[in-house]
């Protein structure tokens, strides 16, 4: 994908609100987070014995991409902490306590990228900052492009993203049973972008 997007002289940002760039002889490519299309999936392991799974909903974000200058793209994501979904209301609710997330206090968690680098013909690599419980570190995403095209149904133009990363909860503060529940947390994330007019 990005290996016709290069073709192309695509230059392109991941959003986290997942956010501007500028074309030399046409505009920047703006487009937000479909998310309805859109799944935030974290991974801890539990006590040795499994690797547990959980995803956020309530994600937004908006995407700038730059055809010429990929590393001019820019995104920015947002996701609502108080849609964590374990599959366990109980768990849920623990989850959301100053234990781990403390919503009340921090409900939000931000991305926003500071650079792009492609690394190749699909793929890149997305350094930002990542906001949350207050606190703001640098996080590296490991993108691939999955997907570019018209919507059959509604003629809307689509980017499709599939993402890793790894967050360490200490860094943020949240130390809570670690190491019982590891302190690295996987993210795999899956993305659709609708551009807009």
């Amino acid at each position: 994908m990005f290996k016709v997007m290069k073709k192309a002289g695509l230059a392109f940002v991941v959003a986290a609100g997942i956010s501007g760039a500028a074309f030399s002889a046409q505009a920047a490519e703006s487009y937000k987070l479909d998310p309805a299309h859109t799944s935030v999936i974290f991974i801890v392991n539990h006590l040795g014995f499994s690797n547990y799974q959980g995803r956020f909903g309530g994600v937004s974000g908006e995407l700038t991409l730059d055809r010429e200058n990929p590393a001019a793209s820019a995104a920015v994501i947002s996701i609502d902490l108080n849609q964590v979904d374990s599959g366990l209301e109980a768990l849920d609710n623990h989850m959301k306590t100053a234990d781990f997330l403390n919503v009340e206090k921090f409900p939000t968690a931000t991305f926003k990228s500071t650079s792009v680098e492609l690394v190749g013909d699909k793929a890149a690599k997305i350094t930002g900052d990542l906001t949350l419980l207050g606190e703001t570190k640098p996080l590296v995403l490991e993108v691939v492009l999955t997907g570019e095209g018209d919507h059959p149904m509604t003629g809307d133009h689509v980017l499709g993203f599939g993402a890793t990363g790894t967050v360490t909860r200490s860094e943020y503060g949240m130390n809570f049973l670690v190491p019982g529940v590891s302190d690295e947390v996987e993210l795999q994330i899956s993305s659709e972008f609708l551009k807009q007019k």
